[in-house]
């Protein structure tokens, strides 16, 4: 009796077995029927029956017996590259990074507005004066996009001879100020190559050899002189401005002819005060020239951050922390074109 009832159960199962297996059967067969008729220049798997066969593959063993339009391993494929997905999708949910305050985003938005002329690393070294513990990426990444001028790079072949000798080296240079009345005005800068500091700014509309020479004579009062001077070959620099330099105990060192590349310093300094001053302002005068550029002086040594000083100005700006107050105040400089940060209580 028992082994009756066993041969029954067991008999079932096969039928019930093999319609499941029909019934698959049969849908896999007119699933494929199904893409064979659609009216397109020829049949193509949309992403609903890529998801047929991966259920199918899981479900039953024989699946790839039926499969007709597609080889086998491109549905094992399917397979994987779902998987890469779904992991994919499943880490992007999870929260990277935290955010950065939004008081801190705000006021890198608010420097940047202030100081359209601003990059990320201007910014970032401001920041870290005002004792943010921030990253230059960081700031990049909430700065308002907009364009800006690559950063000029500075060539120079002397490098090496530079780098041993900048703190004893000083460089001078002319340059050209235009004005309301269409005339022209020169200006003249001496400075220092060890912190990039501008020891002098004169402007002149009628540049002279003794003018220049009594200018050289003011950026370096009493024992200040450097042990080289790096100027151009410009006819201005004289025998007696040669003589002076000598009495001075200076080695002048002119470039060669046409390679403004070799007085680097004074050449970037140049394209400071017109990218930082001189391209947004219009100079009246003589006198007003004068007067901008002894502003851009005091705000050049003191407040300006420099990359090749490490974010600081050529005059040492201390860092200022939370503990120095947690209002932050702008201190304008040439009327608002830049400002300085600092805490204030």
């Amino acid at each position: 009796m028992l082994d009756a009832i066993g041969a029954l159960v067991t008999f079932l199962l096969r039928v019930l077995v093999s319609r499941r297996e029909l019934v698959l059967e049969n849908m896999m067969l007119r699933q494929q029927l199904a893409v064979l008729r659609r009216k397109l220049p020829r049949a193509r798997l949309r992403p609903g029956d890529r998801r047929f066969w991966l259920l199918v593959r899981r479900l039953w063993g024989r699946w790839s017996e039926l499969l007709v339009l597609v080889r086998p391993q491109t549905v094992v494929r399917w397979h994987r590259a779902g998987f890469r997905w779904w992991w994919r999708w499943k880490s992007a949910r999870r929260a990277g990074r935290p955010p950065k305050d939004a008081t801190l985003r705000a006021l890198v938005v608010k420097l940047a507005d202030d100081n359209p002329t601003w990059g990320a690393p201007r910014i970032h070294g401001e920041l870290l004066k005002l004792g943010f513990a921030i990253a230059q990426s960081t700031v990049s990444k909430y700065l308002p996009r907009k364009r800006r001028p690559p950063d000029e790079a500075v060539r120079q072949r002397w490098r090496t001879f530079l780098a041993n000798h900048l703190p004893q080296a000083a460089g001078i240079d002319f340059f050209v100020i235009p004005t309301l009345t269409f005339t022209l005005l020169y200006g003249f800068v001496v400075l220092g190559h060890g912190r990039r500091r501008i020891l002098h700014l004169a402007v002149t509309e009628h540049p002279t050899g003794e003018w220049t020479r009594r200018h050289l004579l003011e950026a370096f009062p009493w024992d200040t002189a450097p042990r080289f001077l790096h100027r151009d070959r410009d006819s201005i620099y004289d025998g007696e401005f040669r003589a002076a330099v000598k009495a001075l105990g200076i080695d002048d060192v002119p470039s060669a002819p046409r390679s403004p590349w070799q007085n680097p310093f004074a050449e970037r300094v140049i394209g400071s005060i017109r990218s930082d001053l001189l391209d947004h302002v219009i100079v009246l005068n003589e006198g007003h020239a004068r007067r901008l550029l002894r502003g851009y002086k005091v705000y050049y040594n003191a407040s300006r951050n420099h990359l090749s000083l490490g974010k600081d100005p050529p005059i040492h700006r201390p860092v200022q922390g939370p503990e120095r107050g947690e209002r932050i105040v702008a201190l304008p400089h040439l009327g608002g074109l830049h400002h300085r940060y600092e805490r204030r209580v």
